[in-house]
């Protein structure tokens, strides 16, 4: 009984301010945002790094399950020069109707015409590719001891995926964010398994596998809304 008047005496400690600072950075719940900023003693930064870990072991937890209902997102970029499709699977259409889930597709579009990422994450990325990574990494690796050399290597293919695969790159509206670390929160926030499927990007003028490139492409840049 003690423990728990602690508790509860603790949680009014935190503002309603402070809570709805923490779910408007997040999505998280709201009494999942109170315990977190318990945890971290009003902490705010430590509050959003409990969440961040919490959200990760949920997205864990559920990586195994079905996700088959879902949505097919779109976006057209100001001037109809970019477009975006997108497949996001949930478990249930009744979460696929969801408000939040929708903004969090609306957001995956966005990044995928700002970011122009080529894979969804990173064991889609060919090994002829990850072959000439390393290879261009090497040179600058001549004379240096093994243990060293092979860090660098590593650093060079992590920066690609970060480049390049959409689930590692730095959100474009948050850049203390990856698109993983959205992702995960979601998963938490809705209690289902959600998977980023598949996505086209479109550009107009872009050149094409088997084509030459054309005259003059267009240089096109994507801020977020």
């Amino acid at each position: 009984m003690t423990a728990v008047l602690f508790l509860s005496n603790t949680m009014s400690d935190i503002s309603p301010e402070l809570v709805k600072q923490l779910r408007d950075k997040t999505s998280a719940g709201m009494m999942d945002c109170k315990k977190a900023l318990v945890e971290a003693k009003g902490d705010l930064a430590a509050a959003e790094t409990i969440l961040r870990k919490k959200g990760a072991a949920a997205q864990g937890k559920k990586a195994g399950r079905e996700a088959k209902e879902g949505v097919i997102g779109s976006y057209i970029h100001i001037g109809d020069k970019v477009g975006v499709l997108v497949e996001i699977n949930c478990e249930t259409d009744f979460v696929a109707r969801n408000e939040s889930f929708r903004s969090f597709v609306k957001d995956v579009t966005l990044q995928i015409a700002a970011a122009n990422p080529l894979y969804v994450k990173r064991d889609e990325v060919p090994e002829s590719i990850l072959a000439v990574e390393k290879d261009v990494a090497s040179v600058a690796t001549k004379g240096k001891p093994p243990a060293v050399a092979e860090k660098i290597i590593a650093g060079k293919v992590d920066k690609y995926f970060a480049t390049y695969c959409l689930l590692e790159q730095t959100f474009v509206k948050d850049d203390k964010k990856t698109i993983n670390d959205l992702l995960a929160s979601k998963i938490a926030e809705l209690g289902e398994n959600i998977l980023i499927r598949r996505f086209t990007r479109f550009q107009v003028g872009e050149t094409l596998p088997g084509q030459a490139a054309p005259a003059a492409e267009p240089e096109v840049e994507v801020t977020p809304a």
